[in-house]
């Protein structure tokens, strides 16, 4: 392969909804390139983008898969991505290291959710975007409907470079009103004819046209006034303005094809060679020190990698993108991210599962390495003097979460190798310890991101699992004033055990007055404050611990162990062992022995005296809520929000946001286990939502009975 320069290599990732033709698309790409000399199909299971085992096994992309085509002396380096929500932390990925977006529409659907999630990522990264209507020839393609869609949802910036003579079993023919010329194929797609305009076309091509060159003078001052002398401009000029406009993103061109028939793929690359930015074209990224480095072929040499994967018969491969300098084989790098040195014996070039050894590959290149020693996803490697370090990549917060563990208890080390190994080639899958629940927990984007991690870990590691429902955090806490003592005494021989403590527990709220006069029944107790405790805790909110004792009562030295024995029973909480927040305790009174007393006697009157307290004190149990904010075709709108409000939900508002019903609302976490799912059954997959703690609320008084009950089921005496 040729080494290709800078100013030679455009990077596009390659998006759009589940079933938009992407896979397809990509071999027809290669086809045409002559990368391999008869395309695959994702029936045959033979594509050279879905080679995974667990691909193949459900028939759609899991995966992003890095391919290259050379075309017209340029280098595409495109990033096929999968199109299910699930596995949106590809696109994230893809949109990262590529300089803009190729968003495939499915002409017989048009704009659907995913789209419409797609677009807004793009918009967020500031990436440039062309759509593609595919599958121009399915039988509900509907040309005009999917173009007044598009001007809907997207505004309009979206404008016309081709259109077909008829959408439909009968689509062969398209106009294409950047060249003004008419593409013709044969039935079977292929190599096109390339004719004049016919004369009834003719009027409606010029009307395109000159929409088309008012968008691309609009994006330079230059053109804009060759545009008002002369009316027109040259195909290099509109080709110039349509690049500066797809930059700023004030234009987005619309082709058409049919992937599947390989109809308008190789016009679809002459433009993106054409006409699409450059990498050096674009923004320069920010190191975490935010300073830009450009992609300067002359610069230090700085490589980031941002893909790795466990590919089949070869092992362990990592992906990078040259961010600064040349990189040639046999390098030896340092790894900033993580310390030590890393050499790069081979570098290749990379197109699906086929690896083509290359010697250098310049800034804005995409490779791939193998069997590296110590590299992860999101590490830099800079040469020698240079400190660049990139992490420009963000990925969606999970909004799955299932606990996780190995059939036979003893594979649990296994099966936390393979976890880590798993979220190094998805960082979507998330993996945590969780010490409060005392579960693995493993979050992803929906259930099918979730099924495919474990899938994999039966099929490719051999290792036998299964998913549990998450145990929700509870938190306990109190909502009025209470008082308790308690005496712990034992003798067995020897030293005994003596420790008595009385205290009074109530709420605490920042900003509260110093306790002072406290009154239950006849009793009347006023506290004379000596120290005061104030302990964050991890979990949220506080524990205030006031020693209030006179007279000696209890020497001070055993008041740490009183507040130890307080902690045992916020962590774990006498309600249903959640932890506990917002106490705030004064310890006033309580007994010694001059013989039998020490630490361990007065942890365990603390613990028992706050636990009566605490029984006492009207207590309530908090549960986790959640901001969820659902995205769905109106006609399922009903549909959804009733499901929401089964669940609990709080329902705070709803839009229309280009033509797509927003619906907000508060959810508790209980409620959320399986929503993933159902929203799909309910919406046909057409739907997304989004989750983001809000909040710990009061759960209702019969969920409360519930969880105290199923708790004491579970508990013996101390």
């Amino acid at each position: 392969m040729k080494i290709y320069k800078t100013n030679e290599i455009k990077n596009i990732a390659l998006l759009g909804s589940k079933g938009a033709g992407k896979t397809t698309l990509a071999e027809s790409m290669i086809f045409e390139c002559g990368v391999i000399k008869r395309r695959g199909t994702i029936e045959a299971k033979n594509t050279v983008s879905d080679y995974f085992p667990v691909e193949k096994e459900y028939g759609y992309s899991v995966f992003s898969t890095v391919f290259n085509a050379e075309f017209n002396g340029k280098k595409l380096n495109i990033i096929d991505c999968p199109g299910a929500d699930d596995f949106v932390g590809n696109a994230y990925t893809a949109l990262g290291v590529c300089d803009m977006g190729l968003i495939l529409v499915d002409a017989q659907y048009g704009v659907e959710v995913g789209t419409e999630n797609i677009f807004r990522t793009t918009a967020k990264l500031k990436k440039p975007v062309i759509f593609g209507l595919n599958q121009m020839d399915g039988e509900k393609a509907d040309f005009e409907n999917v173009m007044e869609q598009m001007r809907e949802h997207f505004g309009p910036r979206v404008v016309q470079i081709q259109y077909p003579l008829e959408s439909g079993p009968n689509f062969h023919s398209m106009i294409d009103v950047l060249l003004m010329k008419k593409y013709e194929w044969g039935p079977e797609g292929g190599t096109p004819v390339i004719s004049e305009i016919p004369e009834d076309q003719l009027e409606k091509a010029r009307e395109l046209n000159q929409k088309l060159v008012e968008a691309a003078a609009e994006n330079d001052e230059t053109l804009m006034e060759k545009f008002f002398e002369q009316g027109s401009l040259t195909e290099d000029e509109m080709r110039e303005g349509i690049r500066k406009g797809l930059i700023d993103r004030s234009i987005y061109p619309v082709v058409v094809l049919s992937a599947a028939k390989d109809m308008g793929v190789r016009r679809l690359m002459e433009f993106l060679g054409n006409v699409c930015p450059f990498v050096s074209d674009m923004p320069a990224p920010e190191t975490v020190a935010g300073e830009e480095v450009k992609p300067d072929a002359e610069g230090p040499l700085s490589v980031f990698f941002f893909k790795t994967s466990v590919e089949p018969h070869i092992g362990e491969v990592s992906y990078f993108k040259v961010m600064s300098g040349t990189l040639k084989a046999g390098e030896d790098l340092e790894n900033v991210s993580r310390g030590g040195k890393e050499r790069l014996a081979q570098i290749f070039t990379v197109c699906g599962q086929l690896r083509n050894p290359i010697e250098t590959l310049e800034a804005g290149d995409i490779g791939a390495a193998v069997k590296l020693k110590d590299v992860r996803t999101g590490n830099t490697l800079d040469a020698k003097g240079c400190d660049y370090q990139f992490d420009f990549i963000k990925y969606p917060q999970p909004k799955y979460t299932r606990a996780i563990r190995p059939v036979t208890e003893s594979d649990a080390e296994k099966l936390a190798g393979i976890l880590t190994r798993m979220h190094e080639e998805d960082p979507t899958w998330v993996v945590e310890q969780s010490k409060e629940l005392k579960q693995t927990l493993v979050k992803g984007q929906g259930e099918f991101h979730l099924r495919t991690l474990k899938w994999r870990i039966e099929n490719n590691e051999k290792l036998p699992i299964e998913f549990i429902d998450q145990k929700i955090p509870y938190r306990e806490t109190i909502t009025k004033a209470a008082r308790a003592d308690y005496r712990h005494k034992k003798q067995s021989g020897g030293s005994g055990q003596f420790g008595e403590v009385h205290l009074i527990i109530e709420p605490y709220t920042e900003g509260m007055p110093e306790p002072d006069t406290y009154k239950f029944g006849s009793q009347e107790f006023k506290l004379n404050v000596r120290d005061k405790q104030e302990i964050p805790l991890e979990w949220g909110g506080k524990l205030v611990v006031y020693n209030c004792i006179v007279g000696g009562a209890i020497d001070a030295r055993f008041i740490p162990a009183i507040v130890k024995g307080l902690m045992d029973r916020m962590e774990q909480g006498p309600l249903t062992g959640s932890y506990a927040r917002d106490v705030r305790v004064m310890i006033y009174d309580g007994k010694m022995h001059p013989v039998d007393s020490n630490e361990i006697s007065f942890r365990l009157a603390g613990r028992n005296a706050f636990s009566q307290a605490f029984k006492a004190a009207n207590p309530k149990i908090l549960e986790p809520v959640y901001d969820v904010e659902v995205l769905t075709p109106g006609d399922t709108m009903g549909d959804v929000m009733s499901d929401l409000q089964g669940r609990r939900a709080l329902i705070m508002g709803m839009a229309s946001e280009n033509g797509i019903e927003k619906l907000s609302a508060k959810v508790p976490l209980k409620e959320m286990a399986s929503y993933s799912t159902s929203l799909s059954s309910i919406t046909g997959g057409r739907s997304s939502f989004t989750m983001e703690f809000s909040s710990y609320e009061l759960v209702p008084s019969d969920v409360q009975e519930k969880l105290l009950k199923e708790y004491a089921e579970t508990q013996t005496e101390d």
